[in-house]
């Protein structure tokens, strides 16, 4: 009789051992199909995907930003663009009617010509400058616009620019 109490105690705190464990085993199960990891292809400076502003809040900055103003930023959106020569520019949407001219730092790395419609993070120096026509008529002939196109072109424009020096590529 002495014996019964202490197994019972024992075995009550046995029980109640394993049903914790069980939690904890169910709650970082739950907490690792939650944190599920984006895949990325990367292409110049190693960057992150962390503290990305979305597309729609980067058009905010740009609006209150003037000619020569700049700002450093990371942010996410869709491609629009890819220049057809070579990578060696993209447009991305800013989800309100505009784009956004992404350059890459020294030219130091390009990016693939068929990711439009695919989405990027990219990190580096936004600001706002404005485009002489020479320059938009030769991105314009990169973008294989035709002739007719290229010949509508006859003022300068106010643009949002990007120069990255990092980009990440959601791989599907």
């Amino acid at each position: 009789m002495k014996h019964i109490l202490p197994i019972a105690i024992l075995a009550l705190v046995l029980l109640s051992c394993k049903q914790e464990a069980k939690q904890t085993e169910e709650t970082t199960e739950a907490t690792t199909m939650k944190s599920e990891e984006i895949a990325y292809a990367s292409f110049g400076k190693e960057i992150n995907d962390a503290d990305a502003l979305p597309a729609k809040r980067m058009a905010e900055h740009y609006a209150n930003m003037t000619v020569g103003d700049s700002v450093n930023a990371k942010m996410t959106a869709k491609v629009d663009e890819v220049c057809q020569a070579k990578g060696c520019w993209m447009k991305v949407d800013l989800e309100n009617g505009q784009q956004v001219m992404v350059k890459f730092k020294d030219y130091g790395f390009f990016m693939p010509k068929d990711i439009a419609g695919k989405e990027v993070v990219i990190n580096g120096k936004a600001f706002v400058n404005e485009v002489p026509v020479d320059e938009q008529r030769h991105y314009a002939e990169d973008a294989g616009a035709s002739e007719e196109e290229i010949a509508k072109i006859t003022e300068p424009k106010k643009t949002f620019s990007f120069e990255a020096d990092g980009v990440l590529l959601k791989e599907e």
